[in-house]
Order: structure tokens, then C-alpha cells, then sequence
């Protein structure tokens, strides 16, 4: 008899039945780039090209996040996905609206095309939100329209709508390009995938979210909100801060696991260097009393299920062979890593090295801004005026929401004295090269007690933000950013401590993951050497300019009242 042949073969391997939710004792064979047969038996001999013993290893489906930014890691895709290979995420799903928000739909063509050069699947979220609000609010490099989004429908590797962000303003009348989008989906293709972005929405303007079709989450909540989320028919999917005693135990108690799955988000280079990506969220997870069965369920099955993706996310016959094999089941670092059954990460080699995509050249030349002096570092007080009370956004050490403080300030010789006066000074500079504007606010609280730091990574707009607490070291900084063609940089006292140049669309950096995390540590350290007190202190400062975000943050348009959604005056009268 003609013995069968396939294309590998797992002899000994502890696999992990998602539908049991439990391992078993099994070989596992794959047949051009699928699973063929899981043989608990042990009984069916095969011809296969390559054989690999697991000699007891733990096989677990490979790790899909469907709810992450790439330019979150300031990466370009091919050493993000390199990188993840190793981690044994095999398929994301990224939402690229911060590269949209500079460079509009050929940003997200060309994010989609360098993803082609990684070893493992990049799917794409259509942006639903560039501009984050409106531009009116402020200035973006590239809109993203309905048309945009009709057309971004029809790329093969886009598989849902990004979060939707704007969403006080979605659930009012409204006349927004997503809105007509979604009714454009509601009619053409009912069921699509939307992911959502709603902190501290409840109630009924929960349900007028809900009701749009707009039916996941993954921002930081309330206990209080997660339930009305999940009773509500919301796909909840939890990031690493949400990982709280309080929320895995109602997630327990209710036997939610179909409801959730685990998401990164945003992940910085120097936190993957040195703890990993979503096996580093699961299994923390497992840590804090997630039972380590759904943990490997929520990061592998729910996730596939939430996005369609219905090849992949379990060791099953016809489904694409992706996989990892452990040694411990409950520390997810993997010795072997597969993508539709091909070796992708070996724990002696490392990950497969796949080429470089070269992005555009006016990618490289991104940071154009207007000509700048000490003057723009003056800010006009009214006439007559001794003192005043102006608005300071006051930054907190335990998340990246702002709010707003009410601060006495000196005047000197008509000109808002603040130097010494407890608030740093915080300016958003236009980059795109379209209007040369420029945004004025304070900065007080957790953030640096002297020094300057800068970065055109400024949350979604990505214009230039600049606070610090000397005209000089501020205007060094620019200077320095735009000689740099983008980055991250910390100054002080006319020296540059630390930076990271991000070249890519002023976002992204197209070196090693080591190397990018060494610059994004050495800045991350320099600012809290600065005294920035924050338990991510690169996204704190880089969220002051994300004016969806509570509740006042800054643009090149001025101070942004968020809850209001309107442009309020520094100064008060």
C-alpha cells in the first residue's frame, strides 16, 4: 500500500484542542501549507518531507492580535513582523491611521505593500477617523474620506474599520465620513467588521453607539463599564492595563471567554525588546488568574472569529498551519514557530530575515515647517493686564488623559511671564507644510520639572510638539527635528540628551528593533531624569496633542476642550 504524503510532520506533541480547551497527545501533520490530520492515535504513518520530534512539547495555535498600531513600535513592518515571528504572534491586524493622518491613503498603500516582506500575515483596518476630529480642530497631512474608505474596502488585506474615535461626536447628528460610510456598510455589506474606540460612553449613548453597528472595544474602562460593554452584545478586547483582579473575576464568574480576546494596542520598541507582545499580555494574563486553557483561546480563536478570519486559530484539519510549540504551556515563549507550515522561528536561529520595503522619497522629507525665532516663544498678554489666569493641561502619572487646571500667571512687560511659574510651555507646530500654524498651551503636574522634549510622533495629527521650559533648548529641539526628518528628543540646558530619529513619515524608523529600542529607552529615561513621573511617560507626551482623548489636549489650532469638542481660549478673560 502507497503510503500517503504530506509536507510535515509533529510527531509527540502536547496539542492544544480549542474546542475541548485542553491539550491531548497527538502527531500533527500538514499538507501544503494546512493541517491535515491530528492523530491521537498515533496510528497513521506518513511520507513526509520533514519530520520534527516535539518530544512532549506543548502545540498551540499562533497568537493573532486583532486590535494593535504598528507605528505604535516607531517601526517600519518588516523588522516589527521579523520581530514578532519570535513572539509567536503569527497574523495582526493593524489600524495605520497614524501614518494616514501624515501621508492620507498612500500612506496606508504603502504600509499595506512593505507588510508583503514580513513572515508573518499583516491584515489592515480601514482609518476611520483622519482627521481624529475634524479640520477644524486641527491639521493632518492626509484626510481619509468616504471615497478613501470605499476604496480601501476593496484591498484584499483589509478586513474591518479601524476604531472609530470621534465617538461623542458620531452619536449626534452629524455630517462625518465615517457616518456615511457605515451607512454605506449597513446596506452593502451588512456584518462588517467595525471596531470601536469609546472611554466612559454608557447608557443609552452606549447603545446609539452600539446601534450604528459599531459593536468592539479595547480602551481602558470601569468595571461598571466593561459590564454594559459585554451585556450589551460588545466584543471586549482586553490590552495589558486592563488586566485588573476585578475584571478578570467577572470575566470568570460569567464564563465571558467567547466575548473577549487579548489586543496590544500600542507597544513601544523598547517594551517589546524586553518583554514581548501579545504572549507577554497572555501571559500575564495567566499570571493574575486568567485559567491558562482560555488565555491561550482568547489570544488565538476568539481574536480569529472576531475578524472573520475563519482559516485560522486552531490546530484543526483544512486550517492554515500556523502554530508554535512551548515547553512550558504557561510561558509563552516559543522554541519553534510555524506560518502555514513553514519554520519561521527557531529559538537557536532566531527569525527569518526578509528583505526591506524602501517607502517613497517625500516620506523622507516630511517635517516642513515654518521659519521660526525666540519670538514664537512669546505669547501676547491682554492689554494692561498684570496677571492672569490661564487653562494648563495637568498631566497625571496613571494614564494618558489630561485634565484641565486653571493657573495663575505673571505678566512682564505684556508678555505672559511664564518661566518659573509652575507650567511648562507646550506648542504644536504645523509639519504637514500646509498652514504654518501654531498651537500654544501650558503643561503642569506629572510632567518634567525642567528640560524640553520633542517629537513629531504627536498623537493622531503628528504635527511637531515641543514643551519645555526654555525658549532656547525649545528652538534647538525644532531645529533638531527637522534636521532629523522626525523623532523623539529630550534637551536641556543647550545640550541634547537623547534622541531617536524617526525618518519614515516622521513616525517610524526602518533600523533594527534593537536599535530603535536602545534610542526610545535612552529618551524615555532622559525624560524621567527630567522629572516626567508617568508610567509611560513617550505615550503621555505624545497623547497631549490627541484631542479625543479627555479631556484637554493640544493641536495647531489651540487648546481643544475634548468633552465640548471645541477650540477654548489659553488665556481667560
Amino acid at each position: 500500500m502507497k503510503m500517503e504524503k504530506v509536507s510535515l510532520l509533529i510527531k509527540n506533541a502536547q496539542v492544544f484542542n480549542t474546542y475541548l480547551k485542553k491539550f491531548v497527545p497527538a502527531d500533527v501533520s500538514v499538507l501544503q501549507g494546512k493541517f491535515y490530520y491530528i492523530d491521537r492515535e498515533k496510528s497513521q504513518d506518513f511520507q513526509a518531507e520533514e519530520v520534527l520530534d516535539a518530544r512532549g512539547m506543548y502545540m498551540i495555535p499562533g497568537f493573532i492580535d486583532i486590535h494593535m498600531h504598528i507605528e505604535s513600535s516607531m517601526m517600519t513592518p518588516g523588522p516589527f513582523g521579523n520581530f514578532l515571528a519570535g513572539c509567536g504572534v503569527t497574523t495582526i491586524v493593524s489600524e495605520p491611521h497614524e501614518i494616514a493622518n501624515v501621508k492620507g491613503m498612500r500612506g496606508i498603500l504603502e504600509m499595506i505593500a512593505a507588510a508583503e516582506d514580513t513572515p508573518i500575515d499583516i491584515y489592515y483596518g480601514i482609518p476611520s477617523s483622519v482627521p481624529s476630529t475634524s479640520r477644524e480642530l486641527e491639521t493632518t497631512g492626509g484626510v481619509i474620506d468616504f471615497q478613501a474608505m470605499k476604496h480601501l474596502l476593496e484591498e484584499k488585506d483589509v478586513v474591518c474599520v479601524g476604531e472609530i474615535m470621534n465617538y461623542r461626536q458620531i452619536i449626534k447628528e452629524n455630517e462625518l465620513e465615517i457616518t456615511r460610510f457605515l451607512d454605506y456598510l449597513r446596506t452593502e455589506k451588512p456584518g462588517y467588521v467595525i471596531e470601536g474606540h469609546c472611554p466612559s460612553l454608557t447608557g443609552l449613548d452606549l447603545a446609539k453607539f452600539l446601534y450604528l453597528g459599531i459593536n468592539g472595544d479595547h480602551t481602558e474602562h470601569t468595571l461598571e463599564e466593561v459590564r454594559q460593554r459585554i451585556e450589551n452584545g460588545m466584543f471586549f478586547e482586553l490590552q495589558e492595563k486592563m488586566l485588573r483582579e476585578e475584571i478578570i473575576a467577572y470575566i470568570r464568574e460569567n464564563n465571558l471567554f467567547e466575548y473577549v480576546s487579548f489586543v496590544t494596542d500600542d507597544t513601544m520598541a523598547d517594551t517589546l525588546y524586553e518583554t514581548g507582545h501579545l504572549n507577554a499580555v497572555a501571559e500575564n494574563a495567566v499570571k493574575k488568574g486568567f485559567p491558562l486553557e482560555q488565555a491561550i483561546y482568547c489570544a488565538t480563536y476568539t481574536p480569529s472569529r472576531r475578524m472573520h478570519l475563519y482559516d485560522r486559530g486552531a490546530i484543526a484539519p483544512g486550517l492554515v498551519a500556523d502554530f508554535q510549540l512551548l515547553r512550558d504551556p504557561a510561558h509563552f515563549q516559543p522554541e519553534y514557530v510555524f506560518k502555514n507550515g513553514a519554520l519561521i522561528f527557531s529559538g537557536r536561529k532566531g527569525s527569518v530575515s526578509r528583505t526591506t520595503h524602501r517607502f517613497p522619497e517625500d516620506f523622507y522629507n516630511s517635517v516642513i515647517l515654518p521659519p521660526l525665532s525666540e519670538k514664537n516663544f512669546e505669547i501676547p498678554a491682554p492689554a494692561g493686564a498684570t496677571s492672569v489666569m490661564v487653562r494648563a493641561m495637568e498631566v497625571s502619572g496613571d494614564r494618558t488623559q489630561t485634565r484641565e487646571k486653571l493657573m495663575p500667571m505673571a505678566v512682564k512687560n505684556g508678555k505672559l511671564d511664564w518661566q518659573g511659574s509652575g507650567c511648562l510651555l507646550a506648542m504644536a507646530i504645523e509639519r504637514h507644510g500646509k498652514n504654518g500654524n501654531i498651537g500654544y498651551g501650558f503643561v503642569t503636574g506629572n510632567c518634567m520639572k525642567h528640560g524640553t522634549v520633542a517629537t513629531t510622533y504627536c498623537h493622531d495629527h503628528h504635527n511637531l510638539l515641543v514643551a519645555g521650559d526654555s525658549p532656547e533648548d525649545m528652538l534647538l529641539a525644532v531645529c533638531r527635528l527637522q534636521e532629523l526628518q522626525g523623532g523623539f528628543l529630550t534637551v536641556d540646558k543647550g545640550k541634547i540628551l537623547a534622541e531617536l530619529a524617526l525618518p519614515v513619515a516622521g513616525l517610524l524608523s526602518e533600523k533594527s528593533l534593537k536599535e530603535t529600542a536602545q534610542s526610545l529607552k535612552a529618551v524615555r529615561q532622559s525624560m524621567e531624569n527630567l522629572g516626567y513621573a508617568h508610567y509611560n511617560p513617550i505615550m503621555s507626551f505624545a497623547t497631549l496633542g490627541l484631542p479625543v482623548s479627555p479631556a484637554l489636549k493640544l493641536t495647531d489650532k489651540g487648546l481643544i476642550d475634548v468633552k465640548r469638542g471645541k477650540i477654548v481660549s489659553l488665556i481667560l478673560s
